[in-house]
């Protein structure tokens, strides 16, 4: 089975998830709880990343393979544990981002926002 975004559901990632934790027997270690705060500690490492960083140098990572390598790594273990979380939950992903996405849409209209983070930024509006 090819593994990569463009031909991978979350269903299959889900799975994937799920098979390596049962596989270990760590259901009973997989309580919401649990989940979420492994998931803060994940979401913490991938930040170090980028911790010191400018703006500017924290694009330029996608051209240091290595640290790049290093930073999917860590993007991995948030995924993992976000997959975990919802499994436990039976959260439907697609559909809560969908859902969500709605709700930013509304809170968020493009006139108000296209380009800017507030609508009290300063930034013109082009």
């Amino acid at each position: 089975m090819p593994i990569n975004d463009s031909e991978t559901t979350v269903d299959q990632l889900k799975e994937i998830v799920e098979a390596f934790a049962s596989a270990r027997d760590w259901e009973i270690f997989h309580t919401p709880k649990n989940l979420v705060m492994s998931l803060a500690i994940e979401t913490a490492e991938l930040m170090e990343h980028f911790q010191w960083l400018t703006p500017e140098q924290s694009l330029e990572v996608k051209n240091d393979p290595d640290h790049l390598t290093k930073i999917g790594e860590e993007a991995a273990d948030v995924l993992s544990y976000l997959l975990a979380l919802t499994n436990r939950l039976d959260i439907d992903l697609s559909q809560a981002l969908k859902r969500k996405m709605k709700l930013n849409e509304a809170k968020y209209p493009v006139e108000k926002y296209k380009g800017r983070f507030g609508p009290d930024d300063p930034t013109p509006v082009s």
